[in-house]
């Protein structure tokens, strides 16, 4: 065996409580495949690398990485294994082949044997063109494959990647995964993989699936998939807007998990069901509701595990959030761009971008890494003047009136963005009072935080220590706490686990359905379904516009039908490369 862990225990002291990070875990994976190590926050995943990569050491239990003991021999078990952690050390001020040779140097590989393996890296990464570019400058995708070429300069017999796809968007995600496929066929590498995107399990060999510090099942993902045989549904309604269906199918207690998928919702019930019987079941008095069966996908096993868990342990779903109606009219355009222009320098990072948002509207900025979103987001944020052209939000020139627009304004940043050394509670009282609240009107806003995003277990924890989807909660309340009229999300899902998403999404429907507007940023493509309307961006400019059901259809051709969101996006993406190439 490649790895076997064998009874592993590990605790932490978080302030007054002892948390089991790894409870009991036992596990084998076999060589020459990639394995998956799937859960949402919290499950133990991090740790459990970082203890077989020797950085922690249990309190029982043993880690055999080809017979020798991680704890006993780490030095010796460390030479054996790359481990690229979800926030890779690359030095942002050395270029990348200054990046190279240090890690080269770190891993003892000696320079004679360097030029050939610096080749084949450079080639499979794509980065040859820009070893002398500092690492600080290249995109979050160029960063994460320079991290993985790092990390696997000396090729090693065991690969630990914790999350290596999170920020990164789908075209250079389907490229890091050809970097690891290649590494497994052609090098005969071990693979242990941890990773926020479901479709991505469903291309492991195996997946080892971890909820609290405990394993749940390890086996292929078609097998965890055969389990949901008739559980699996598309549904569709001649009343209710499917971002409606959802809401209403996901309170519906036979139903497990209910998304938006299309322009239909895709539903998990609890028992298998006759797709007739359950539309009768489902359907509200002279409505006509379209179910359909489909296969299970890892998806559903997924959600569908994790819910049972938490039905055990006596958790009830979040509850959604009661935001402050925004009373004005829905057709009426709040956020207005023409001909937008962002120069640093000689270079456009947004060029001639032209855009209208309706009140209410959730709509989306999609783009690859370095296409110019957030540096859009934050022009329409007031935090960085335009270079030219036209820019209103709520009704204010952001060319004259920054100051006074911002106030209208919520904005949730693509990093945890709050003070880590403050607890819940005071960032929630600091960011209240930055809006302007105080007094009364200041307490009831962080009691309706406190209470809506239930974070009052939490309330007096460190924000740094919390699990990322607390993070996000805590993040989301803040920018809601002065009641703004248009919320502004900058990848508020990167790195969260498919559970935590379904809430984040679920509160974003509650404030569109209040009439707030929501401009959001993802790389997750079936995200981009809950938008009305969406943009795709390269190089800072609009490469295609409109709601997402017609974006796919434009896309459509007779090899691929029926494209899905991620095909769309990657199609586009490739034939602009494609058109500059050639320019």
């Amino acid at each position: 065996m490649v790895l076997q862990v064998e009874e592993l225990g590990k605790r932490f002291q978080v302030g007054d409580h002892v948390v089991n990070a790894l409870d009991a875990v036992s596990f084998t994976i076999q060589p020459g495949q990639v394995t998956g190590l799937i859960g949402p926050d919290g499950a133990g995943k991090t740790t459990l690398m970082r203890v077989v990569a020797g950085l922690l050491v249990p309190e029982s239990g043993r880690v055999l990485v080809h017979g020798i003991d991680a704890t006993q021999r780490s030095i010796e078990v460390q030479s054996m294994l790359g481990y690229m952690p979800q926030r890779f050390g690359l030095y942002e001020d050395l270029t990348v082949q200054e990046n190279l040779d240090l890690y080269a140097d770190l891993q003892g590989v000696a320079r004679a044997d360097r030029k050939a393996r610096y080749g084949q890296l450079m080639e499979m990464t794509g980065l040859a063109p820009f070893t002398g570019r500092l690492a600080g400058r290249l995109s979050g995708g160029m960063k994460q494959k320079l991290g993985l070429a790092c990390t696997l300069i000396k090729p090693p017999a065991l690969l630990l990647l914790d999350e290596p796809t999170v920020g990164v968007d789908p075209v250079s995600r389907r490229e890091l995964w050809s970097i690891v496929y290649h590494q497994v066929q052609e090098e005969g590498m071990t693979v242990l993989l941890s990773t926020a995107y479901l479709d991505e399990a469903e291309r492991c060999a195996e997946v080892v699936l971890m909820f609290e510090g405990r394993v749940l099942g390890q086996n292929p993902p078609q097998e965890f998939e055969k389990e949901l045989q008739g559980h699996s549904f598309m549904a569709r309604s001649d009343q209710q807007s499917r971002r409606d269906l959802q809401e209403r199918l996901s309170h519906n207690n036979t139903i497990v998990d209910a998304i938006i998928l299309g322009d239909r919702v895709r539903v998990v019930t609890r028992a298998p069901e006759q797709a007739k019987a359950l539309a009768a079941a489902l359907a509200r008095p002279g409505e006509q509701l379209e179910v359909e069966p489909v296969e299970p996908r890892f998806e559903d096993a997924f959600i569908t595990l994790l819910r049972r868990e938490q039905e055990r342990a006596g958790r009830s779903a979040v509850k959604v959030i009661t935001p402050g109606t925004v009373e004005r009219e829905r057709s009426e355009d709040v956020i207005i761009t023409k001909n937008l222009q962002r120069r640093f320098g000689d270079f456009y990072a947004v060029k001639n971008l032209s855009f209208t948002v309706r009140r209410g509207e959730i709509f989306g900025l999609l783009g690859a890494n370095g296409a110019g979103k957030s540096t859009t987001f934050r022009m329409l944020c007031g935090l960085l003047p335009a270079s030219g052209g036209t820019l209103q939000v709520a009704g204010r020139d952001l060319r004259v009136a920054r100051a006074e627009a911002r106030g209208h304004i919520g904005y949730m940043a693509q990093k945890f963005s709050l003070y880590a050394g403050l607890t819940v509670f005071q960032n929630l009282k600091f960011f209240s009072s930055a809006y302007g609240l105080s007094g009364k009107r200041q307490k009831e806003r962080i009691g309706w935080a406190l209470e809506s995003f239930e974070l009052q277990d939490v309330r007096d924890s460190t924000s740094g220590d919390l699990p990322l989807g607390y993070k996000q909660r805590l993040a989301l309340a803040a920018a809601l706490m002065h009641e703004p009229e248009i919320l502004f999300l900058d990848e508020p899902t990167s790195g969260v686990d498919p559970l935590a998403r379904r809430e984040f999404w679920h509160q974003i429907n509650a404030l569109s359905r209040a009439g707030v507007t929501v401009l959001v940023t993802t790389h997750f493509m079936e995200e981009a379904e809950y938008c009305d309307r969406l943009v795709i961006m390269a190089s800072g400019q609009v490469l295609a516009a409109g709601d997402p059901q017609d974006l796919k259809k434009n896309a459509a051709t007779p090899e691929q039908p029926d494209p899905t969101m991620e095909d769309t996006f990657i199609n586009l993406i490739e034939q602009f490369d494609l058109q500059q190439e050639a320019v």
